[in-house]
């Protein structure tokens, strides 16, 4: 269930993400792809301190953690990315 919730905390991320950008840049193509790599610098770093969390205070191992953690960053990763490619391409 916690892996759910963050995984939704990544979508929030990532609409708080380009709603900034489109607020401040406007929506052309090269405003969105900068929001998009900053949100996945951000979610990225929000991962990795989830992923030490877990480590450090719930008592999971590295080897335990890191596919979760893998996880958790790609899905709102992978919309983020389809999102930039989409576009990109108009």
């Amino acid at each position: 269930m916690h892996t759910l919730k963050v995984i939704f905390g990544g979508f929030l991320l990532l609409g708080v993400c380009l709603l900034l950008g489109r607020w401040i840049g406007g929506a052309a193509a090269t405003v969105v792809a900068t929001t998009i790599k900053y949100f996945i610098v951000l979610w990225l770093a929000a991962t990795l301190v989830n992923m030490w969390v877990g480590v450090s205070k719930a008592g999971y191992s590295m080897k335990d953690e890191a596919p979760v953690a893998l996880l958790v960053f790609a899905v709102p990763a992978i919309v983020a990315i389809v999102i930039w490619w989409r576009f990109s391409a108009s």
